[in-house]
C-alpha cells in the first residue's frame, strides 16, 4: 500500500505538467482576427495578438505605432504626434533585434506614417530588423516598397 502511494506521488506531478502543456499548446493555437470596427480596446489586443505571433528572433520590446480610426476625436493631432515618434525613432537608428508595427483601423493612414517615417532612412541601416504592417495588401505593398531599402525583415498581416 505504501509503495502505491509513494507511485502515485511521484506520477501527479507528470500528469499535471502534461495537462499544463497541453493548456498552453490550446492557448497559442487560435489567432485573433482583426476587429470590424474601430474600437481601439478590440484593435488594441489584436495588435498585440499580432506582435506577439512574430516575435521569433526579437530581443527586445516591439515599438508599436497604432493609430485610432479617422473618425477618432482628434485624430489630425494624434497622427501627427505619432508621426514625430516615428520620425525621430527612425532617425535615431533602430538596432537589430528589434521589431516596428505599424496598424490602424484605417490602412491607408498606417500606410502614410510608415512612408513618411521611412523616406528619411539609409538604405542598409536596419538590418536584423523585423517590421509588420497589419492592413491592406495595397498599403502593405507601399510600406514594403519604402521600407525594405533599409535592409528589414517585411512581414504583412491582413487585416481581415
Amino acid at each position: 500500500m505504501t509503495r502505491l502511494l509513494v507511485i502515485a506521488c511521484l506520477a501527479l506531478p507528470f500528469a499535471a505538467c502534461k495537462k499544463e502543456e497541453a493548456a498552453k499548446v490550446e492557448a497559442v493555437a487560435a489567432p485573433m482576427a482583426a476587429p470590424t470596427t474601430d474600437d481601439v480596446s478590440a484593435w488594441r489586443a489584436y495588435v498585440t495578438d499580432v506582435a506577439g505571433r512574430h516575435m521569433d528572433g526579437v530581443t527586445n520590446s516591439p515599438y508599436v505605432y497604432f493609430l485610432p480610426g479617422e473618425a477618432s476625436e482628434g485624430f489630425g493631432g494624434l497622427y501627427e504626434r505619432q508621426l514625430e515618434k516615428v520620425e525621430g525613432d527612425l532617425g535615431r537608428g533602430i538596432i537589430e533585434g528589434n521589431m516596428l508595427v505599424f496598424a490602424s483601423p484605417s490602412s491607408t493612414k498606417a500606410a502614410e506614417l510608415a512612408v513618411t517615417g521611412f523616406a528619411q532612412v539609409q538604405p542598409g541601416t536596419m538590418k536584423g530588423v523585423k517590421l509588420i504592417f497589419i492592413g491592406k495588401p495595397d498599403d502593405g505593398e507601399k510600406v514594403k516598397a519604402a521600407a525594405e531599402p533599409a535592409g528589414v525583415k517585411y512581414v504583412f498581416v491582413e487585416a481581415k
